[in-house]
């Protein structure tokens, strides 16, 4: 019987992490982005990047969290969550700044074959959890305007669409996204 747990990412973590971010992008991305752009992910510079945000966050509010399958025999990283406040990047174009009262994710991932063993919401809920200890009234998380998979999963948790939406220029190519939100009631 396998059982599922999520707990602080540690630097050790940061190659597992980069490992799915990539594997998981490939997959769920390959129709939305091209492939070169795809194919030129660095799962070195990811490494890099994963083990910054675990080591040294921008504060004692941002944390990356991780989703372990654990086994008879082994445990495995499944999943991993990033959030921290409210920054530029959590907000739509000319938006003013956020309060700083709100949360965003800035990635929430389940390796495709071990999704459907909620994973991501434990990984959810264990962010929901930190939120509130960190004083978070609310959250918010962009999702790709193709990515119905992350849309109906945060929709089932209570997220709602906040009528903010922007398009990333990848590649001189747009890629619709709009943001939604929840409040984090006690």
């Amino acid at each position: 019987m396998a059982l599922g747990f999520v707990r602080p990412a540690r630097p050790s973590d940061a190659p597992e992490i980069a490992r799915i971010q990539l594997t998981t992008w490939r997959s769920a991305y390959r129709r939305m982005f091209p492939a070169h752009v795809l194919a030129a992910l660095s799962a070195d510079a990811l490494t890099e990047g994963w083990t910054e945000a675990i080591t040294a966050p921008p504060s004692g509010r941002h944390r990356v969290l991780i989703a372990v399958e654990q086994g008879e025999s082994a445990e495995h990283v499944v999943g991993f969550a990033a959030a921290g406040p409210a920054d530029e990047q959590a907000l739509a174009p000319e938006e003013p700044p956020l309060p700083d009262t709100v949360a965003a994710v800035t990635d929430l991932l389940v390796e495709p074959r071990w999704g459907r063993r909620g994973h991501g919401s434990r990984l959810l809920a264990a962010a929901v959890d930190l939120w509130r200890e960190d004083q978070f009234r609310y959250a918010v998380a962009w999702v790709y305007d193709t990515d119905t998979v992350m849309r109906k999963f945060l929709e089932s948790a209570g997220w709602e669409p906040d009528g903010a939406g922007r398009a990333l220029d990848v590649e001189d190519m747009l890629v619709p996204q709009l943001r939604l939100h929840v409040a984090l009631a006690p």
